[in-house]
């Protein structure tokens, strides 16, 4: 059984710092794209970043560019975000996901992890 298990959400002032880390297990990922996706209350699921997990050139969205850094683990199956700069609008709920790099659907998915940064 495919599990992402997302850790290390919690609560910062605005300009600090958070890492999150994602532990995916039951099968293997070597053909797939790992993805953090947050979700701010009543605004719509927010792509942040996506690495495959084969290598090659992360992806970011622009508001998140420049402070946010996605890395992985191959040995440990750990794909993490470190988040730098934080800034009130980072609040949200933080997914791990993953999709096969032949597909465009994030098939599996974590519980989530709660940032919430304050001025």
């Amino acid at each position: 059984q495919v599990q992402l298990v997302e850790s290390g959400g919690g609560s910062v002032q605005a300009g600090g710092s958070l890492r999150l880390s994602c532990a995916a297990s039951g099968r293997t990922f070597s053909n797939y794209i790992m993805g953090w996706f947050r979700q701010a209350p009543g605004k719509e699921r927010e792509r942040v970043a996506s690495i495959f997990w084969g290598g090659g050139i992360p992806y970011y969205a622009d508001s998140v560019k420049d402070r946010f850094t996605i890395s992985k683990d191959n040995a440990r199956n750990m794909v993490h975000l470190q988040m730098n700069s934080l800034k009130v609008e980072d609040t949200a709920v933080y997914y791990c996901a993953a999709r096969q790099i032949t597909t465009t659907i994030y098939e599996y998915w974590g519980q989530g992890t709660q940032v919430t940064v304050s001025s």
